[in-house]
């Protein structure tokens, strides 16, 4: 229940139960045990026919369920680097983590030719570092890398240029055929971090010779 709705956003109850494969009955049930516990809570939708929907979606407290990777000792750190070694110390720290990134990410797609392989390799191994991440087409059929959770998000916040390396690090490793843009960031309010990836396209000219 707590994955579907950190995956798909606020639902109702009915949209829960479709995706669950259980009756509406046995959701609600759910949904006022979780809402008891603090992890969801809902808003209601006023339609201009009928009765209100009521959308469910996680708290905070809900969201913290979901894997952390030890954010707040990592938040520390950076704080205490910050303190000790300056901003061109932590800007260090950063690059260095960025470069390791950036290798491992290489290597992992190394073989992969198409931009859609290369995405879809990325995100197996966004999520094998818990950014629940999947990928999508957005209305045009470009193609969109989406990460449901952000695992250092408490870090980020308290140093966010983590969020803009971690843009770097995905331009650098999908290649220079490919352009990408950040259009949905939970450090800006969104519920998650989404990228729509495009292929950059360039004019092939021909040389010409004078007789």
């Amino acid at each position: 229940m707590l994955y579907s709705l950190k995956v798909a956003g606020a639902q109702t109850a009915a949209s829960l139960a479709d995706r669950l494969g259980i009756t509406s009955v046995a959701v609600r049930q759910m949904l006022g045990r979780l809402h008891d516990d603090g992890l969801v809570d809902f808003e209601d939708s006023r339609e201009t026919v009928g009765r209100p929907k009521r959308f469910w979606h996680l708290t905070d407290t809900g969201n913290q369920q979901f894997p952390d990777n030890h954010a707040t000792l990592t938040a520390d750190i950076l704080a205490s680097v910050s303190a000790v070694f300056g901003d061109a110390g932590l800007d260090k720290l950063i690059s260095h983590r960025e470069a390791a990134t950036l290798s491992h990410y290489r290597n992992e797609l190394t073989d992969l030719h198409s931009i859609d392989e290369r995405v879809v390799r990325l995100a197996e191994i966004r999520s094998a570092e818990g950014y629940m991440a999947e990928t999508t087409r957005d209305d045009s059929g470009a193609l969109v890398l989406v990460e449901n959770h952000c695992p250092i998000c408490v870090a980020a916040k308290a140093c966010q240029k983590l969020c803009r390396s971690e843009l770097d690090v995905f331009q650098a490793a999908l290649g220079p055929d490919v352009e990408i843009e950040r259009f949905e960031h939970i450090l800006k309010g969104a519920r998650r971090c989404a990228y729509r990836i495009t292929g950059k396209h360039t004019e092939n000219r021909q040389l010409t010779m004078k007789l």
